[in-house]
């Protein structure tokens, strides 16, 4: 027979619970006369059957059907006078938290504006409240089913690094330029995640970013960049790139043995210094030209007929011009190129027209 809780308690022995249950496993027995004690900075939350029921502050309670009338309710018919009930009962801090730790568990992917895309990890602290604990106890017991305090900080924590993810996305700013932001982005990912704390009957005090660095790879990506950024052009990132594992494989071979080192430097020198001229060479220039030059294209005039502009016309709608009598030698003409309109018969481009020209009928 399951033994009945006549006295109800939890004394926090400085192990910083969040929330502690009683019993620690399965239901209890509890009935009417039992004695509720509750502690300053607690909250007392009677559960049942998945759902947050009757709420006690600090003082020492009796248990009686007045003051539990929901779980009352709740039991209906087969709660009769004396006779024992089940239930668990959590007791919630109500003391501001204020060493909570969070960090990344792996480092996290995020675009960059310098670099492209980043990975980095970071930790830090933040301080939180229960201000509902019947909230607290429905939404984190009763919908997560998460009780030990460990499991419930994971669950913050994953809420914490979602919402700096995000805004780290909208900040845009580079990993390079992050630690003079470290300020922002902590009250920044505060003011995000405290509605989600809120819906769940906790307040987030506070939040503190304490380091947020590059991973190992990405450190490197930031060198790089500094280094061409050295050389003023960041087209030559992968001729950079090539000379460095040059360089690295000139050294190996060169500890081999002086002729094969000597033999490598001069292979590493003439392709630095084809990766030099390559970098100083305007973006959009090509080093030798490859294949024919462009067909030149053809001159094209302006014509003055009946004192309006006319064209441009190419060479053969300006004979059919001569042809029909509309371009004459005297004709006014301009081209891109020529100061001033001009007699056609003073252009020398046009002298093939006329002379191809029929002369007038008899």
């Amino acid at each position: 027979m399951a033994r009945v809780l006549d006295l109800i308690e939890y004394i926090d022995e400085g192990r910083g619970e969040i929330v502690h249950r009683v019993p620690e496993r399965g239901s209890g027995d509890f009935r009417i006369g039992s004695q509720l004690v509750v502690r300053e900075s607690q909250a007392a939350v009677f559960f049942r059957d998945g759902k947050a029921l009757d709420t006690f502050g600090p003082g020492r309670h009796t248990i009686t059907t007045a003051n539990i009338p929901v779980l009352v309710d709740l039991i209906g018919k087969a709660f009769s006078g004396q006779s024992p009930f089940k239930a668990e009962v959590y007791f919630v801090t109500m003391r501001e938290l204020t060493d909570m730790k969070w960090g990344t568990p792996q480092p996290i992917t995020i675009p960059d504006p310098i670099l492209g895309m980043a990975r980095v990890t970071g930790f830090g602290t933040y301080a939180i409240q229960v201000t509902d604990p019947q909230l607290f106890v429905a939404k984190i017991v009763g919908t997560q089913n998460l009780y030990s305090t460990r499991n419930i900080q994971a669950f913050f924590r994953s809420i914490i690094l979602s919402k700096m993810t995000d805004l780290i996305g909208e900040m845009g700013k580079s990993i390079i330029q992050m630690a003079a932001f470290v300020e922002e982005l902590g009250a920044g990912v505060r003011a995000k995640a405290q509605e989600e704390f809120a819906s769940r009957g906790v307040t987030l005090n506070s939040f503190y970013v304490e380091s947020i660095s590059p991973t190992e790879e990405t450190a490197k990506a930031i060198d790089a960049r500094a280094s061409m950024g050295a050389i003023g052009d960041m087209g030559a990132y992968m001729q950079y790139q090539g000379a460095q594992a040059m360089r690295e494989a000139a050294q190996n071979q060169g500890a081999a043995g002086s002729g094969v080192g000597l033999g490598a430097g001069v292979g590493l020198g003439a392709a630095m210094g084809q990766m030099l001229g390559q970098a100083a060479t305007p973006q959009g220039q090509q080093q030798q030209q490859v294949g024919p030059p462009p067909i030149p294209q053809a001159a094209a005039f302006y014509v003055a007929i009946g004192g309006q502009q006319q064209g441009p016309f190419d060479m053969a709608t300006l004979q059919q011009h001569v042809q029909s009598g509309q371009l004459t030698r005297d004709t006014l003409v301009w081209k891109a190129g020529m100061a001033n309109w001009t007699k056609a018969s003073e252009v020398p481009d046009l002298n093939s027209l006329f002379g191809a020209a029929p002369p007038p009928l008899p």
